[in-house]
């Protein structure tokens, strides 16, 4: 038995960096079993927008987030839309400026971008990537992970994972309840 299946999961309001992760349709459980155990460990809130590649039962998905799936403050939409509407009410921010969409086809350098406290994450199919449509409606909004050429573009959960470190690492912890 594990020391977290000890454990109670922590009040979602009282640690992490109030960012939300967004998968859009994600094809392979390991990459959002990896994407769960992140948020988890980071306080982070993850959406999966369906249609899933997998189910939620996959022991693929189980095993990627181990013994944390219980700690995964996690939602399930039924569409992008049923998904933003959600998100739409959480933050006295605007939601267009909170939108960060990961592509590995333009936008600004993740390098370059500030993010705060109630940030949406939004990150597409391995791979399709985001729906055309999304982008279009939010070509402003896009985010790129800068790598080599000659290479198309990294895997879903490395991608997740470092988006999540820099957009948290870029928060004041002054506006982070419970961080230490």
């Amino acid at each position: 038995m594990g020391i977290l299946s000890t454990m109670e999961a922590p009040e979602k309001s009282e640690v992490g960096p109030g960012i939300d992760v967004v998968l859009v349709h994600p094809e392979i459980p390991h990459n959002s079993g990896c994407a769960g155990r992140l948020t988890a460990a980071m306080g982070a809130r993850l959406h999966l927008v369906e249609p899933l590649g997998f189910s939620l039962e996959d022991r693929y998905l189980k095993r990627a987030g181990l013994d944390y799936w219980p700690l995964v403050d996690l939602s399930v939409h039924g569409s992008v839309e049923a998904c933003f509407d959600e998100l739409r009410g959480r933050s006295g921010r605007p939601f267009e400026e909170r939108l960060r969409l990961f592509s590995a086809r333009g936008g600004e350098s993740l390098r370059e971008v500030t993010f705060q406290r109630g940030d949406i994450l939004v990150f597409g199919s391995e791979s399709k990537g985001l729906p055309a449509d999304l982008l279009e409606a939010h070509a402003d909004r896009r985010v790129r992970i800068p790598i080599h050429e000659g290479v198309r573009s990294i895997n879903l959960a490395n991608a997740v994972a470092i988006a999540v470190y820099l957009a948290a690492g870029g928060i004041s912890p002054d506006d982070v309840p419970g961080a230490h």
